[in-house]
């Protein structure tokens, strides 16, 4: 293996140690802000480890086709002392910063949602009720009046028509009992009654 080639593993090493850094501290901060249950921390770690390993064993291999020798794993420790010297403070501030900044984004569209989305369906649900509402009380009092201005008319018609009526009721008697028509009209009526005293 030539100079060249060696000078250029150590310089792949170094930036190695320095992304493993970065990659540490992130995972460190990125936990802390979660509240990771200290159950999962040594799964975690063992998961960090693993990838580390992975990632310097491909760099290692595209850059000296995966000879291991000395200077590599001095490179790693300098790229890993370079970073905690120079870079670990700045990149745990922007990690910070960078997670507060989704928060605050998420805050933002959530409560965008809510007052462009739900608060305007929740508002036409109310007015749909109190039109509806409206609606139902106008027209039981234009039933009443009905009821009221045809009640002359009505009894006149009973009045008249009570011995054909007679008749028919002898005849649909049996079929009456037999089909509980008045128990199911009770049943329906007041299925209605309590399906409006749980909508209004």
């Amino acid at each position: 293996m030539n100079l060249s080639v060696q000078l250029w593993t150590l310089a792949m090493m170094v930036m190695s140690g320095i992304g493993m850094g970065v990659a540490f501290d992130g995972y460190r901060v990125v936990s802390g802000r979660l509240q990771i249950g200290r159950l999962w921390i040594p799964v975690l770690d063992l998961l960090y480890w693993l990838l580390a390993t992975l990632i310097v064993f491909r760099v290692l291999s595209a850059s000296n086709e995966g000879e291991v020798r000395v200077y590599v794993f001095l490179g790693l420790l300098l790229g890993i002392a370079l970073y905690f010297w120079l870079f670990s403070s700045s990149v745990i501030a922007f990690v910070v910063w960078l997670i507060q900044t989704i928060e605050k984004t998420f805050r933002f569209l959530v409560l965008c949602f809510d007052w462009l989305v739900l608060r305007p369906l929740l508002l036409i649900y109310r007015l749909v009720r109190v039109i509806l509402g409206f609606l139902v009380v106008f027209s039981i009092f234009l039933f009443k009046i009905v009821v009221q201005l045809v009640s002359p008319l009505w009894r006149l018609l009973r009045w008249l028509l009570r011995p054909l009526t007679g008749l028919m009721m002898q005849k649909l008697e049996p079929a009456w009992k037999r089909w509980r028509i008045e128990e199911r009209f009770k049943n329906s009526w007041n299925g209605l009654i309590k399906l409006w005293k749980r909508l209004f």
